[in-house]
């Protein structure tokens, strides 16, 4: 008997898990709605931006030149390094030009002691006349000569200062902070820079970059014409981005707008400046400028993950008072506080939308919504 009652409630159980199984096939077929996660569409005072492709320039970039003839003798650097101002960076032969001063300094020399006897010989000469002892053609010849040695002095006095000048050419210094480029020159090389100056390398101070730029006609009447809530746009922070993302965030002040434009191409030439403490910018790169254009006191504004693109374009999700979903075109503006994006049209302020499970979800379905902020 005890086997019996074992046998009859095992299959008791089968049939009950039976039934729980077609009750759950019941409860699918009956088509109780799924939760979506939906958000409602707001409306708020946003910055409209604009981008535009821009390229650094260094604040500093300057063609290192030798301006004399000789060997190179020393380059004090290696490509890329970060060298500072009043460093010397070449030295070139100058045992020619150190000659040169000393010829210099010994004419000198010759003209002051010319012109120190002329001196005192028309003061002589000059107090002799008071006599009559002398006859005033001599005084007139004497002052001439003195003037004339004064004049050596001076032409002496410039010819040494020149050839000192010529002499400081033999060393090349930076002439600021900076980055330098690869050196045109081996040690040893014979450079001739007294004709034509020869380029030695080049420096660049890239710790403040330009990031020039051009904008169109229709976005300069746009932006910085129209006064209307301008006010309230920040140039001195424009973002900008990059191709691959750096481990910094950069932001451009606005310090220059052209005062005409470019009739051949309709545009305005624009300079933000942005400081490199990183060092991770370089003369040359490409960015992207974030401009910002305008001020909308009410934008409409939808996350950016939950709009869709199809052969027709843009389009999201909208739930309508059935709790349904209904398929809807819209046109999209610039992105705005970092993950909302501006809709231009096909939505109001209140819409509800559909924020996840977007591949779930399809035309005419019927959902539970779970507002989401």
């Amino acid at each position: 008997m005890k086997a019996r009652y074992v046998l009859i409630s095992a299959g008791a159980i089968l049939v009950l898990a039976g039934c729980n199984d077609k009750d759950k096939e019941k409860s699918a077929q009956a088509g109780e709605p799924e939760p979506v996660a939906v958000a409602e569409v707001v409306a708020d005072s946003v910055v409209i931006h604009k981008k535009f492709p821009a390229t650094l320039k260094a604040s500093d970039v300057v063609d290192l030149m030798a301006r004399v003839n000789g060997a190179l003798v020393s380059q004090n650097f290696s490509a890329g390094d970060k060298v500072k101002k009043g460093q010397v960076l070449f030295t070139i032969e100058d045992a020619r030009y150190r000659d040169a001063v000393v010829q210099a300094e010994s004419q000198l020399e010759t003209a002051k002691s010319t012109y120190a006897y002329a001196s005192k010989n028309y003061a002589a000469l000059e107090k002799a006349l008071e006599s009559d002892a002398v006859a005033q053609i001599q005084v007139l010849d004497a002052k001439s000569a003195m003037e004339q040695a004064r004049a050596s002095v001076a032409n002496a006095t410039a010819a040494l200062q020149s050839a000192r000048t010529t002499l400081g050419y033999c060393t090349v210094r930076a002439p600021f902070d900076g980055d330098m480029s690869v050196g045109e020159y081996s040690e040893g090389a014979y450079i001739a820079g007294e004709g034509a100056a020869q380029k030695l390398a080049t420096i660049y101070d890239n710790s403040v970059l330009n990031a020039e730029f051009y904008i169109d006609d229709a976005s300069y009447l746009r932006s910085f014409t129209n006064e209307n809530g301008r006010s309230k746009i920040n140039y001195d922070s424009v973002p900008m981005m990059f191709e691959e993302k750096l481990p910094h965030n950069y932001y451009g002040r606005l310090v220059y707008i052209a005062p005409d434009v470019d009739t051949s191409t309709g545009t305005l030439h624009v300079r933000a400046k942005v400081k490199n403490p990183y060092g991770e910018l370089r003369d040359g790169m490409y960015t992207t400028i974030s401009l910002p254009m305008k001020l909308d006191p009410n934008a409409i504004l939808v996350k950016d993950a939950s709009i869709s693109t199809d052969q027709l374009g843009k389009f999201v999700y909208v739930v309508n008072d059935s709790n349904r979903v209904v398929y809807t075109p819209i046109k999209v503006g610039a992105m705005a506080n970092d993950s909302m994006r501006v809709v231009t049209s096909g939505l109001n302020r209140g819409d509800r939308y559909v924020t996840r499970a977007l591949l779930k979800v399809r035309p005419g379905m019927e959902i539970k919504p779970v507002l989401t902020e």
